[in-house]
């Protein structure tokens, strides 16, 4: 079965011009013109998203937390296409959920690369999964299956790379990881993103551990550790 991927963006020609090369690839494409439409086409349940973030009725940034919030679709890839181009919106982007942020224009070709990155990660870490599902250090319980995170038994909501990084920190107690490691293991080698989006995602994961934000501590000039139990 091909893989469906689901295209929003307002600007028609652009769609077009996009589903044509996708298609040609093989894909299966789902379109959407506005961020409500987006969020109906989610029943047929795309494998993998692109995302425009100006649009009418509801916008990209929006829409990525609505569909993060979505049952089942926790960690689909959603790449954000988009003119808007400065730092803090590709961190927002990220922040937000979103696995990838390209910006328009780009070519057919390196958006089908970035596609099939971002689902062979997908692939990737589903299947490492399977052997590390759950982790429990302390007060801090995580479910890998079900992407829940818990804290003093009470469930807290984490963003999808927020998550991720987490885990990755807390499955490894004491080991510390420079910021350059942490975008390779969490973002992946082909996607580009600044080294700022570690620090910013590393307070939004203390500011909901609360009173326990300590447990990931800051190595000066180095990186993070998760400290040990």
């Amino acid at each position: 079965m091909n893989e469906k991927i689901l295209l929003v963006d307002d600007e028609k020609d652009i769609v077009e011009f996009l589903q044509y090369n996708l298609e040609k690839e093989g894909f299966e494409v789902i379109i959407a013109y506005d961020g409500a439409q987006a969020i109906q086409k989610l029943v047929d349940k795309p494998d993998l998203i692109i995302l425009d973030i100006m649009m009418p009725k509801i916008n990209g940034f929006e829409v990525c937390k609505i569909i993060r919030e979505t049952e089942g679709f926790e960690r689909t890839p959603i790449i954000f296409l988009t003119a808007k181009s400065s730092e803090m919106d590709e961190i927002k982007g990220l922040e937000l959920g979103g696995d990838d942020f390209i910006r328009k224009p780009i070519s057919p070709q390196k958006l089908i690369a970035r596609v099939n990155a971002n689902l062979r990660k997908r692939e990737y870490s589903s299947s490492e999964e399977k052997s590390h599902l759950n982790l429990k250090i302390g007060p801090i319980e995580i479910d890998r299956e079900k992407y829940v995170v818990k804290i003093d038994n009470k469930e807290v909501f984490f963003p999808k790379k927020e998550f991720e990084l987490l885990y990755y920190l807390a499955s490894q107690p004491g080991k510390v990881f420079n910021r350059d490691i942490l975008l390779k293991k969490i973002w992946g080698d082909d996607i580009y993103v600044v080294e700022r989006t570690i620090d910013v995602h590393v307070r939004k994961i203390r500011e909901k551990l609360g009173k326990y934000e300590d447990l990931i501590e800051t190595i000066k000039g180095v990186g993070y550790r998760f400290k040990s139990m």
